[in-house]
């Protein structure tokens, strides 16, 4: 009998009573597929499973969860040793499901299982940020960053990606800009920023497409500033006419430096970094990902 590649599947907790996922589960063991499950209670999790999974010698370990989930699992993968590093396979279980999303991942928790098992793996980039921290899809800084940090788990969970929105109105009072300068090749800017994005992938916060441009694997970071003073004016000259908005700064590099005069705060996929200065590097092929031959974040 034909003996299938290993595979391991960590499981967000919040995510881990789901019968339709259960259900996938047992149709793959029944098709002879080996799949061991393994559920995160508190951070660090899971990086005990990835380092599981490269002793075990699995083929593959599936992220279940939203992008914190496939954050923490990509940047443990991108830390264990070429030879020993199984692919990652992605399977939507969060709230706003950003990179999953935009990477095209089935909705459908059997086929993105089956996707996740059986794809084809490609070598994507990773985005390093000063000396431990990682993103795979986005950096974003300034009121997104505020909202996005500070939206209650029940808002998240009744609304879903529009929360972050909701809650971004409801707060609009301590929505202010982030004075800061920004480095990169042949890009240079300082001012006041009231939203910046740093794309790998395109888009974060639910939804929001902040790097309509990014590629996964061309070692370039997109970056998107939106200026100003005054937050109204600019969100709706942003909405209303994206292509030609003065309130919008495009650039793109393998790196950029970011430096403030005061505290400002990065979400990394949903995980917030503190500082006054960012350090952020492309580390090209630095994972495998198994994605769907039409993902349109592939150059």
């Amino acid at each position: 009998m034909e003996q299938f590649p290993v595979t391991l599947v960590i499981l967000n907790g919040k995510g881990a009573e789901n019968d339709t996922l259960r259900s996938a589960v047992e149709v793959l063991r029944g098709e002879g597929y080996t799949l061991h499950i393994r559920v995160t209670w508190e951070k660090g999790d899971a990086v005990r499973y990835v380092e599981e999974a490269s002793r075990i010698g699995a083929a593959t370990v599936v992220a279940g969860g939203g992008d914190g989930t496939i954050n923490e699992v990509a940047t443990a993968l991108a830390k264990l040793a070429p030879e020993n590093r199984p692919v990652l396979g992605i399977l939507p279980l969060g709230t706003a499901n950003d990179f999953a999303t935009s990477v095209g991942i089935p909705q459908e928790l059997d086929k993105a299982l089956q996707l996740a098992i059986v794809g084809k793996g490609v070598a994507i980039d990773l985005v390093q940020v000063n000396e431990s921290s990682f993103f795979i899809n986005m950096a974003t800084g300034g009121f997104g960053t505020r909202i996005t940090t500070e939206t209650p788990e029940k808002l998240k969970a009744a609304l879903g990606g529009i929360a972050y929105f909701v809650h971004g109105l409801i707060r609009m009072d301590t929505l202010k800009p982030d004075t800061c300068e920004i480095r990169g090749e042949g890009f240079e800017w300082q001012g006041d920023a009231l939203v910046i994005g740093i794309g790998n992938g395109r888009q974060a916060g639910g939804g929001q497409e902040l790097c309509p441009q990014a590629l996964i694997n061309d070692g370039l970071l997109e970056l998107r500033i939106f200026t100003g003073e005054e937050l109204l004016p600019a969100i709706f000259n942003t909405l209303t006419r994206p292509d030609d908005s003065p309130n919008i700064i495009d650039g793109r590099s393998s790196w950029f430096e970011i430096t403030a005069p005061h505290d400002i705060t990065f979400n990394l996929d949903g995980e917030p970094l503190t500082g006054q200065k960012f350090r952020i590097d492309v580390r090209t092929n630095a994972l495998s990902c198994r994605l769907p031959p039409n993902c349109p974040l592939l150059g």
